[in-house]
């Protein structure tokens, strides 16, 4: 599968500002993870620290906080990792929430019905 970008506005905990940013997608990834200054920006505080693998096998320790996020004009509070200044992403966890899959073939977000827990 290809990779590629998408516009999402990440915001202060309050969803009073909002800053622009290109994210990766990366549906491999946990958590959708910004550049810590840009989180520092908008005042977003790190609740905890988590221990992850990296795509080369080493293992990081990084904060972890709940803030806003937009996509097309829709709005969730999301869990995002403050990152280095490696590229941005997009993860499950957050794609999740705005009920959104990747089309690998037209490179886009789709939106996707939830599901459910089916009972005999």
């Amino acid at each position: 599968m290809g990779t590629f970008t998408v516009t999402l506005r990440i915001g202060d905990p309050q969803g009073l500002r909002f800053e622009p940013i290109e994210v990766l997608v990366d549906t491999g990834a946990s958590y959708t993870q910004i550049p810590r200054s840009t989180l520092e920006h908008l005042g977003v505080i790190p609740l905890l620290r988590r221990e992850f693998e990296t795509a080369d096998g080493r293992m990081v320790e990084r904060d972890i906080a709940e803030t806003k996020a937009r996509i097309d004009g829709q709005e969730r509070t999301t869990l995002v990792v403050f990152g280095d200044e490696s590229p941005s992403l997009l993860g499950a966890y957050t794609l999740e929430a705005f009920g959104l899959a990747v089309d690998p073939v037209r490179q886009r977000l789709i939106p996707v019905p939830g599901l459910l827990l089916k009972l005999a």
